[in-house]
């Protein structure tokens, strides 16, 4: 059933300085007569992914500079809680990620022991869906509640996937696109460009799908994965009701242990500064950018590359702190917008009774999701497991003292902290900022 899907995009810079040698010779490592090249990003996944890739790609002789503000692992990260670290970010891996478990493999990593846990689905006043511990029982009861909705969708999100794999092949030879329109129509022609241009919504009619099972069902996973509703693009839908399915994972000690081991074995240098202007430089034929930073947020500093590629939310909605000086033409603002969502990390006793449960020791669920309704100010509220889990770790159960993730719009008050936990809660907020609308 849904849980938290992976987000993989942080805030992140790349910057990647090459000699032409080494632009005209991508195979070779070595670069007779010019300076080591030079590469610099930011720390999360994508940019320690990039350090790793290009580390392999270009040898030994490649500088690599990781500019991060923050620390290690942009969106994934960890909170700790009575002694024990919990993923606030990015906590979960789909199995078809290849790229993340051959990390996991190379940096000598190890996956989390699953803990087993049942989803319910709440509209505000009552459940109206809840897994049991039957599989076949549960199937009835979707075919029952929805007919045939279920095998439809799970046969579009299949297709779908089966479609995206193609990435590995691709990236395997070396092949590369100009824009992503490209590389989606490589993938699955023009019905995957027409995904990113119509609802979600409007696809699963199209397929089939009934109302009831798109506002029960569909509509809950859109909420807690991406705090959007079923207006979202359709491929940007099935890409999160993949992340609803049961062949997911996470790493033992958290997810961001991978971003740190990539780090590590790119042998690249961090750089704990702010990126705050890039600009063109002239210097002979070969076209340069100057990149502004700051370490302590005040010092100014300056440097050369040849080549700066930005992969960071450059929106209105997103304040980068980058700015571009001296194009000609001026870059363009960027259409779309992001927004906020809230991840609330709570230690406390959940208020069953909210849920229609008056005694908590009748309460089966370790994950609730919600329905669109206009009542309710939260997207979801899960038991969440230690990153470390011991042979002898169990769930706590609602009578008891646990933690608790809550995804929502906006930060909880404690008015609401009150309707969903009894009394006096602790609670930290870890706010995500980085969901595109």
């Amino acid at each position: 059933m849904p849980r938290c899907w992976l987000l993989t995009a942080g805030l992140l810079l790349l910057l990647l300085l090459l000699s032409p040698s080494v632009l005209c010779d991508a195979g070779s490592s070595q670069v007779d007569g010019a300076p080591p090249a030079k590469i610099g990003k930011g720390a999360g996944i994508g940019g320690t992914a990039t350090a790793h890739f290009l580390r392999q790609h270009f040898g030994p002789e490649v500088q690599i500079d990781v500019f991060e503000k923050a620390e290690v692992g942009g969106r994934l990260a960890t909170i700790t809680v009575n002694h024990n670290d919990y993923e606030s970010g990015g906590s979960i891996i789909h199995s078809l990620n290849l790229h993340m478990q051959d990390f996991v493999k190379e940096l000598g990593l190890k996956y989390r022991r699953n803990v087993a846990g049942k989803t319910a689905v709440f509209n505000g006043a009552e459940v109206v869906l809840e897994e049991t511990d039957w599989y076949l029982l549960d199937l009835f009861g979707l075919w029952w509640r929805y007919g045939i909705s279920f095998l439809r969708l799970q046969m579009w999100v299949e297709e779908i996937m089966e479609k995206f794999m193609r990435i590995y092949k691709y990236q395997a030879h070396g092949y590369a696109f100009s824009s992503v329109e490209e590389l989606l129509a490589s993938l699955g022609g023009s019905g995957f460009i027409n995904m990113t241009q119509r609802p979600l919504s409007d696809s699963l009619v199209e397929l089939g799908v009934s109302q009831r099972f798109i506002h029960e069902i569909i509509a809950p996973i859109m909420r807690v994965n991406y705090n959007q509703n079923v207006s979202i693009p359709a491929f940007v839908g099935a890409v999160s009701l993949a992340g609803a399915q049961t062949n997911l994972w996470s790493v033992e000690g958290g997810n961001k242990l991978v971003c740190s081991g990539l780090l590590k074995l790119a042998n690249a240098n961090l750089l704990q500064a702010q990126v705050t202007s890039i600009s063109p430089l002239r210097t002979g034929e070969a076209g340069q950018y100057q990149l502004g930073f700051t370490t302590d947020g005040e010092t100014q500093s300056e440097v050369v590359y040849d080549v700066v590629v930005v992969a960071t939310p450059l929106q209105d909605s997103v304040t980068s702190g980058i700015h571009f000086h001296n194009f000609s033409p001026p870059l363009a603002p960027l259409p779309g917008d992001y927004q906020h969502t809230v991840a609330t990390i709570v230690h406390g006793y959940l208020n069953t009774s909210f849920f229609g449960f008056p005694d908590p020791r009748l309460f089966p669920f370790a994950r609730v999701l919600t329905m669109d309704a206009p009542e309710l100010f939260f997207n979801s509220a899960a038991s969440v497991c230690p990153v470390n889990i011991s042979a002898g770790f169990r769930r706590k159960q609602p009578q008891e003292a646990g933690v608790y993730k809550v995804f929502s719009p906006r930060p909880l008050d404690k008015a609401q902290l009150k309707t969903l936990f009894r009394p006096r809660p602790y609670h930290t907020t870890h706010h995500l900022e980085d969901l595109p609308q």
